[in-house]
């Protein structure tokens, strides 16, 4: 288990710092622009995209890439710290054509999508030339649990009929967005729980889907949308079915994966963010007599977040690691626990910082309120916090289940004589 990074993720990490130094900190102050008039700075973005694709800073999470399709195909493990570095500024992913949710549904296409599919929606999205939404959560069901969905897909004659509700789905109000990958149910009772949902590709233009709105996260509504959708008998043809009927929760599944690996890297990048900015204010804030930074409270936290900052990229290393190595299955509760660990994370770190920094940490001149927001909302995102520790001791107690009685001569060598 060797985490060193490979000297091509060190050369792409070098470029990748060098970008972000020279042209997405400098464009920060023309997206707050934009975002303080609740616009899309789609110009901005794509002249960002075409220097990063031109620099081979593109598409590169996807190992799986045939070699006609743009991108590095770089392993999970080589890719996480230079999801790290994206990180440090929300929107950066979008400049190298690694955000969520097109990653996932880049890969959710290369596993399943057919010739025609392939053409129609992966190709668009590879290029960045599209952006995509993954609709799966709902407002009525408790949607850690797929089997609870009640989106229906029904078929009729050549063609698939949707009808339901979505939301907090991200991506749906970005400018580009041209594609939903829709969840819902496809079977019947008689199908078992886990294969009674399918995928269904929908366009976004299609008739009978409606953005109802764009939900405000923790207040802050996103330019690109954590949507609530209406779907009012939309059809789409036959062929617009991802993968096998029935096989929607197990393509779900498979999803997971890598994307809770980029998202932890990202979080662990903001998380490193604060911490340095938690430190210059602390050497530059005084009180009482002295700088922040010399008070004993302010240096427990510092210490805190260091070492909790570096045990959860370890953790989500590892969890890469093994996904090369291993494959999904085989990492299911690494995957589960690094979800966990990164977005609680977060919300502390982030909170010592905010501290450190006091009243001027609530304002938009820092960005620590909306990494504090994020965070706090990543431990809904991909599951709350209690699906993977019921994931994490689940697979703890079926290891205690396979070596019962092992640890017997350790209990009976305490056990007083007579």
């Amino acid at each position: 288990m060797d985490f060193a990074d490979s000297p091509q993720s060190l050369m792409l990490q070098a470029k990748l710092q060098q970008f972000m130094a020279d042209l997405v900190l400098p464009s920060m102050a023309e997206w707050h622009r934009w975002s303080d008039a609740n616009e899309y700075p789609l110009d901005l973005i794509e002249s960002l995209k075409a220097q990063a694709r031109e620099l081979g800073l593109w598409n590169l999470f996807l190992p799986s890439l045939r070699a006609d399709q743009p991108g590095t195909r770089l392993s999970n493990l080589d890719y996480a710290p230079l999801a790290e570095i994206m990180g440090r500024v929300p929107w950066a992913a979008e400049v190298f054509n690694c955000n969520a949710p097109d990653s996932g549904t880049m890969e959710l296409l290369q596993i399943a999508a057919t010739p025609s599919q392939v053409q129609a929606w992966l190709n668009p999205l590879l290029s960045g030339k599209i952006r995509s939404c993954f609709a799966m959560s709902e407002p009525d069901t408790a949607s850690s649990d797929p089997t609870q969905l009640q989106t229906r897909i029904e078929r009729d004659g050549d063609e698939w009929v949707i009808s339901g509700r979505k939301w907090f789905i991200t991506g749906a109000a970005h400018p580009s967005c041209r594609l939903a990958v829709v969840m819902g149910v496809s079977e019947g009772d008689h199908a078992p729980e886990h294969a009674r949902h399918s995928m269904v590709l929908v366009p976004m233009d299609c008739p009978g889907l409606t953005i109802e709105r764009n939900i405000p996260v923790m207040d802050h509504p996103s330019l690109d949308g954590h949507c609530e959708l209406l779907l009012r008998q939309v059809r789409v043809p036959i062929d617009n079915m991802l993968g096998e009927r029935g096989a929607g929760f197990a393509l779900a599944q498979a999803r997971l994966g890598p994307g809770r690996v980029h998202h932890a890297m990202r979080s662990i990048g903001q998380c490193e963010l604060a911490l340095e900015l938690m430190c210059e204010r602390a050497l530059e804030r005084r009180a009482f007599g002295g700088r922040i930074a010399d008070f004993s409270n302010v240096q427990d936290w510092i210490a805190e977040c260091r070492v909790e900052i570096d045990q959860a990229r370890l953790l989500v290393l590892r969890a890469a690691w093994r996904l090369d190595s291993q494959g999904t299955a085989a990492a299911r509760t690494d995957v589960a626990a690094i979800k966990l660990v990164s977005s609680r994370l977060q919300t502390r770190v982030l909170d010592r910082a905010m501290q450190v920094f006091g009243a001027m940490s609530l304002s938009p001149d820092t960005p620590l309120a909306r990494l504090w927001a994020w965070g706090r909302a990543l431990r809904f995102l991909d599951g709350p916090d209690e699906v993977h520790l019921r994931t994490v001791a689940r697979a703890e107690l079926k290891r205690a289940k396979g070596r019962r009685g092992a640890n017997a001569a350790h209990l009976r060598r305490w056990m007083p004589a007579g």
